[in-house]
């Protein structure tokens, strides 16, 4: 047969349309919306290509409109689990063994799909499901997911060309072979992109896997499967499955085939997870790979030569934007004596001007946390900083009602203690506490910072000093695994900004580079000799 090296297209970054008022994009989105939100969709689980549908059949809601029911999703038991396991395998000698570019070509157009056809229902699907505004779910479900894709391929590249050296008449090479086994991907409800690359960034590199997204994001896992499917991904490659956790994972974690978890979520989940799998590693074929994005309490931290509008901005949009609900989002500040009343003039000013509903209303900037159980914990916590007079002052929000959906008023609080319970324990909702320090402990205060928190996901640094950004850069080195400097600590873009962290922030695997699908393959080197010894006997002993 005939053959080439190929070259995938050049990936560029999917750009970002504005759905400004009168927009071709803002008419077809808002219509997409209105369309599915009337339509309730029955939401099966797909194992070896087929829909599977169950008596356990539950309602989805719009977390913003609890009186709308927008599809019901089907629920299975571990009898699905291992049926999902079975036809991932089965799938995957024919998936490995299929050419490189034939599984990027799938995904490349899976791609196309979502920043052209697809675009419109992504997005309405994550704006209706989980309470994006329209701009969250460009940046998330059509921009980051298109990019990871089409970045992905051109990472898997970058991979097979790092080859050996070759000596004089010796070949080495290596090849890259896929896991073996099947990859469980345990998704999160709030980045439909994640959702997406967790289950298909190992297959790419021609693993197989069983996927399992949180409850909350059942509604538009459906659009990523059909995206999928469309693209022509064989069945059995991704396998979707809404099975209770504990339930699939007695069942997968004891499976000797069990080759690696891809897992965004909690840093309590992911750790008990980890001890399951420690705990029956004499199971397994191989070692399996664990890759995990956890928690964060991601901070700002301002130096007293900083300007109070770009902080004041960068707290209002990275504590904020999709109600807090980023793992990256600015959840705790440090702001010098010097610069806090302008920067509380101009937070307080951007906080009056969020309109709060809906986002089939554009204007709306902040809309509902996901669902009851988020509500109820945010709600304990902004009880908690009412409670504490002593130390805490409310200078924002403060209020919550969950009558037609899951409202919280984004809130901020100034604590006197830097220690205190908001200061240290991931939040997950739109809640920022800031601790005014005296603008002479610069250098006290980032010590402090990096021992406050177990979490070291993203952080930013504002100062117009450049020796401050040195001195918080080198004492912040292990504070954040993605750090910004005059910049929001959110919005890390594909093939820019590598994003994870370490510490209880995860094993900070960088999803959107190589360093993460690296992990999805299993190296073997071949030497090969053109010019084999024939003679035992070396010179030394003559």
């Amino acid at each position: 047969m005939t053959d080439a090296i190929f070259h995938s297209p050049a990936p560029l970054n999917e750009p970002v349309l504005s759905y400004a008022p009168g927009s071709k994009e803002r008419e077809q989105l808002l219509a997409t919306y209105d369309r599915m939100a009337k339509e309730k969709r029955e939401l099966p689980m797909w194992i070896a290509g087929k829909p599977i549908e169950t008596a356990d059949r539950r309602a989805v809601r719009p977390p913003h409109e609890l009186k709308r029911i927008i599809g019901y999703s089907h629920h299975g038991t571990q009898t699905h689990v291992r049926a999902a396991i079975n036809a991932a395998l089965k799938a995957k000698k024919d998936w490995e063994g299929m050419r490189w570019e034939d599984r990027a070509a799938i995904f490349l157009k899976a791609a196309d799909l979502i920043s052209g056809p697809y675009r419109a229902a992504i997005n309405a699907s994550s704006m209706l499901a989980q309470s994006k505004n329209v701009y969250q779910a460009e940046i998330d479900a059509a921009c980051e997911f298109a990019d990871f894709l089409r970045f992905n391929v051109h990472y898997l590249q970058q991979i097979y060309r790092d080859q050996p050296f070759s000596p004089a008449a010796t070949w080495n090479r290596v090849e890259y072979r896929p896991l073996e086994g099947f990859v469980f991907a345990l998704t999160p409800f709030n980045f439909t992109s994640i959702a997406g690359n967790l289950p298909s960034a190992p297959a790419l590199m021609g693993n197989v896997a069983v996927w399992k997204p949180a409850d909350s994001q059942l509604y538009s896992a459906q659009v990523v499967m059909d995206i999928f499917r469309a693209a022509g991904l064989p069945d059995g490659v991704i396998n979707l499955i809404h099975v209770d956790g504990p339930a699939a994972g007695e069942v997968i974690f004891s499976h000797p085939d069990f080759a690696g978890l891809h897992f965004t979520g909690s840093t309590g989940v992911f750790q008990k997870l980890w001890k399951q799998i420690g705990a029956n590693i004499h199971l397994y074929k191989s070692y399996p790979r664990i890759v995990g994005e956890t928690g964060g309490k991601d901070f700002v931290i301002a130096h007293p030569s900083a300007d109070a509008l770009q902080v004041a901005t960068a707290l209002s949009r990275g504590a904020f934007e999709f109600q807090g609900q980023k793992c990256s989002a600015a959840s705790r500040a440090y702001i010098p004596a010097n610069l806090w009343p302008d920067v509380k003039k101009e937070l307080l000013a951007d906080l009056k001007s969020f309109q709060m509903g809906s986002p089939r209303d554009p204007k709306n900037f902040i809309n509902a946390v996901i669902d009851e159980r988020a509500f109820d914990k945010i709600a304990a916590y902004i009880d908690g900083l009412k409670k504490d007079k002593k130390n805490i002052q409310i200078i924002a929000g403060g209020t919550y009602d969950k009558k037609e959906g899951y409202f919280i008023a984004p809130t901020v609080a100034v604590t006197k203690d830097p220690k205190s319970t908001t200061m240290c324990e991931e939040i997950f909702g739109p809640v920022l506490t800031i601790y005014v320090y005296p603008e002479n402990e610069w250098s006290k205060t980032l010590k402090l910072l990096d021992e406050t928190s177990p979490y070291a996901l993203t952080g930013a640094v504002f100062s117009q000093d450049r020796k401050a950004i040195v001195e918080a850069t080198t004492a912040l080195r292990h504070a954040a695994g993605n750090f910004y400097i005059n910049d929001k600590p959110t919005g890390a873009v594909v093939g820019q900004q590598p994003f994870g962290g370490a510490r209880g922030s995860g094993t900070n695997d960088k999803a959107g580079s190589y360093l993460n699908l690296i992990r999805w393959v299993n190296a073997r080197t071949i030497k090969e000799n053109f010019l084999p010894p024939t003679d035992h006997r070396y010179p030394f002993l003559g």
